[in-house]
């Protein structure tokens, strides 16, 4: 199992997740005692986000873009330490046995 690499930029965040944050911290003020229910929220979230026009979604949008520059900034100073780097495909072996058809 490989470990995570703590130096790594944070990813990008979505427009609806920045929309999800804003609804978990309108839920927090209104009711800051009672726990939320994962499954009833996001449906409730996904219905508001998908009852929004695309003026209000404008300025979530606009907080996901100024996020990916941040990510895309952050990463091009980013250098993987030696065995966090990509993960190649495992190579086939060419003497492995075959599939039944």
């Amino acid at each position: 199992m490989m470990r995570k690499d703590v130096n790594k930029p944070k990813g990008k965040t979505s427009a609806y997740a920045f929309f999800v944050q804003t609804c978990r911290e309108e839920h927090r003020k209104k009711h800051p005692e009672q726990s939320v229910n994962f499954a009833e929220f996001s449906k409730k979230c996904s219905e508001r986000w998908k009852g929004l026009t695309a003026n209000d979604k404008k300025c979530f949008e606009d907080m996901a873009k100024t996020d990916k520059v941040r990510y895309n900034r952050e990463m091009v100073d980013y250098t993987p330490p030696k065995g966090f780097g990509k993960r190649g495909r495992k190579r086939k072996d060419p003497n492995a046995p075959k599939r039944p058809p």
